[in-house]
């Protein structure tokens, strides 16, 4: 099966943003996403889902969120569970992921896509206060950024997606 153009993009973005500089690649493919650090010998890779753009900029965003000691450990040193969080677990999951998704909103808004939040659990019924929380949340990061600015990393890539939509480049555009 042939990668998503949109995908090809987001990784040829994210490797002439990032290769030299951080010996990191991002990579598609994944059954689940998963981040390897770099050896002496290695890049660092992120791998991202299947070979979906979102899940592409939402990989970054955690790259983006991680510091220089979080990013020499596999999966940044946090766990993954998949789809079988029960309450206790998913509300963990949403104080870890207000700030990559925030940024994930930024990466979206500059590549020319939808974003929409991620609760990443389907098999559990949220509460709606528990959902309104993260939503909440996720807001206050994305003011907090409209602030502050981006960070570094995570500036530099956003504007890489915004200048390839500038510049034409409608693999960057999902219809």
């Amino acid at each position: 099966m042939a990668k998503d153009t949109n995908a090809l993009l987001v990784e040829n973005i994210f490797q002439q943003c990032f290769a030299s500089d951080f010996r990191t690649r991002l990579v598609g493919g994944a059954d689940e996403p998963l981040y390897l650090p770099g050896t002496e010998v290695s890049y660092a890779e992120i791998h991202y889902r299947s070979d979906f753009q979102r899940s592409a900029l939402h990989e970054v965003a955690h790259w983006c969120v991680a510091g220089p000691r979080r990013r020499c450990l596999p999966d940044y040193g946090y766990w993954y569970s998949a789809d079988d969080r029960d309450l206790t677990k998913q509300t963990a999951f949403f104080c870890v992921e207000a700030k990559p998704q925030a940024l994930e909103s930024f990466f979206c808004a500059a590549a020319g896509i939808e974003f929409t939040a991620s609760i990443d659990n389907l098999s559990l019924k949220i509460p709606q206060g528990l959902l309104k929380q993260f939503h909440k949340q996720l807001r206050c990061e994305q003011n907090r950024f409209d602030r502050n600015g981006l960070p570094r990393r995570a500036a530099r890539f956003s504007q890489a997606l915004h200048q390839a939509r500038q510049s034409g480049d409608t693999a960057c555009v999902t219809a």
